[in-house]
């Protein structure tokens, strides 16, 4: 009888370490100091303490971790700004270059013309050459123009595809931001009518 007694008390006592080892567990994956901003409002709620006064309950958080966590925010905020400026700088560089590639493009394009009327034979830096060889040169630095334009057009939407990433990114942030916003404030209202619910029943039971 005895054994069996040993047994049981065994046996409640591992499974209440097993419990209390899964809630700490879950109690430290949440922190401040890493993890999405979701998870850090979910450490603010786990680490809150609660009192009454006056019969009504309130929820303690540490001046200190309010702070960590406005700090964690705002720098959220300033790196996606800080990488939409980037960006924008990068796209209007990109935008510069274009131009004036594309004006050197219609310069030499217009120089090109010019020549097609001339002789067969014409001065290019202080020598004669053949009319193809000339054409030649001048239609491998249009080439070369062309593909440098492609590349740029090609960093400018790839940069642009960037800008709109993380504007959604800084959007979404924004909305789970509003999301824990909106699901404190129906906690707060939720306890407002529990503790109405009590007094209710306290006036009619006195």
């Amino acid at each position: 009888m005895k054994i069996l007694r040993i047994l049981c008390i065994a046996l409640s006592l591992l499974a209440f370490n097993l419990q209390f080892a899964q809630e700490e567990d879950t109690q430290d994956a949440l922190s401040l100091d890493a993890g999405t901003i979701d998870s850090q409002f979910e450490f603010i709620y786990t680490k809150s303490g609660n009192y009454r006064a006056d019969g009504k309950r309130y929820e303690v958080v540490r001046t200190i971790s309010l702070d960590k966590l406005k700090s964690n925010v705002i720098d959220t905020l300033n790196v996606f700004n800080k990488k939409i400026d980037e960006l924008n700088a990068t796209i209007s560089g990109h935008e510069t270059t274009i131009t004036g590639l594309n004006k050197k493009l219609a310069e030499t394009t217009n120089n090109l013309a010019a020549v097609t009327e001339e002789k067969d034979s014409m001065s290019f830096l202080g020598m004669l050459v053949s009319k193809i060889t000339y054409n030649t040169i001048l239609w491998s630095i249009i080439a070369g123009l062309l593909a440098l334009t492609l590349f740029f057009m090609f960093k400018f939407r790839r940069s642009n595809v960037l800008t709109q990433e993380a504007k959604t990114n800084l959007s979404e942030l924004e909305s789970e931001y509003e999301d824990h916003r909106r699901r404190a404030l129906e906690r707060e209202q939720k306890i407002s009518r529990q503790l109405q619910d009590e007094i209710n029943k306290y006036k009619k039971a006195k």
